[in-house]
């Protein structure tokens, strides 16, 4: 495990990319996430930015990698007002990403579905993200997300609902 700074606010955020993605039935896609430690939570496809990589590029990458759904198959509706960011609770930092990072600052974008349900497929990546997937209706997101990202997808919801 890497060497903890004192002060957890010390630590950088983790450069994130995420993707609310709605259907045609105003529906917002989540996966239930395969790790143990999240197991029983929600959420919408999002991960690392890799250098050089511009926060669109990502979330699109994210999105085929976590679902299988190409770039193809989404129309993008806008990009998030600003970056949102959240804090690992103190049992979390200095566990994951190798304890160099405090949470993760997100850029997320909205975009809808041209897609089928044929084009989901879950095992495309390896280790894959998710076990299970559903679509929701918009308003449920911050309850079914773990709680440390909670704040997160109130303000996606807030911000996004009048374009859903």
């Amino acid at each position: 495990m890497a060497e903890m700074p004192s002060e957890a606010s010390e630590l950088p955020y983790r450069p994130c990319a995420g993707f609310m993605l709605v259907n045609r039935e105003r529906r917002v896609f989540v996966g239930e996430r395969i790790n143990p430690r999240t197991h029983g939570f929600w959420q919408m496809p999002q991960g690392g930015i890799d250098p050089g990589e511009d926060p669109q590029t990502a979330a699109l990458r994210e999105l085929e990698e976590e679902t299988g759904i190409g770039a193809d198959l989404v129309e993008i509706v806008a990009p998030a007002s600003r970056p949102l960011h959240y804090d690992l609770p103190p049992d979390l930092l200095g566990n994951v990403w190798k304890g160099k990072y405090r949470g993760q600052i997100q850029h997320w974008y909205l975009g809808r579905f041209m897609g089928d349900e044929t084009h989901i497929d879950l095992e495309t990546h390896h280790p894959a993200e998710f076990r299970a997937y559903k679509w929701v209706e918009p308003q449920l997101l911050p309850d079914l997300i773990v709680p440390f990202k909670r704040e997160v997808y109130t303000a996606l919801v807030a911000e996004f609902a009048p374009l859903i």
